[in-house]
């Protein structure tokens, strides 16, 4: 079974900076899309961004030029670097990695909560 397992969350003042990480156990995640998504208290979970296996990352538009994601594939890992943080970006945020439809994971999330 796929273990996922996110740390780096906290509290930061908006216009700080924070950096997620990701760990994925298994064989297969060299060849999975592995991607950060958050959800806000009363809304729907939203995707952050996600990469390939090839490296070639997709945003979505609120964080567009301040987040940015990045894998290694040898160590397992995706990480997600978060710069000129909101409070609109106070939420949960999740990791997940994606083999195939049969093989898709979830970590436990963590906090990220920016103060105004």
């Amino acid at each position: 079974q796929v273990q996922v397992v996110e740390s780096g969350g906290g509290l930061v003042q908006a216009g700080g900076s924070l950096r997620l990480s990701c760990s994925v156990s298994g064989s297969t995640f060299k060849y999975s899309v592995a991607g950060w998504y958050r959800q806000a208290p009363g809304k729907a979970r939203e995707l952050v961004a996600n990469v390939s296996p090839l490296g070639n990352p997709t945003y979505g538009d609120s964080v567009k030029g301040r987040f940015t994601i990045s894998r290694d594939n040898a160590k397992n890992t995706v990480d997600l670097q978060m710069n000129s943080l909101k409070p609109e970006d106070t939420g949960v945020y999740y990791c997940r990695s994606v083999y195939t439809q049969s093989s898709d994971f979830w970590g436990p999330g963590t906090q990220v909560t920016v103060s105004s």
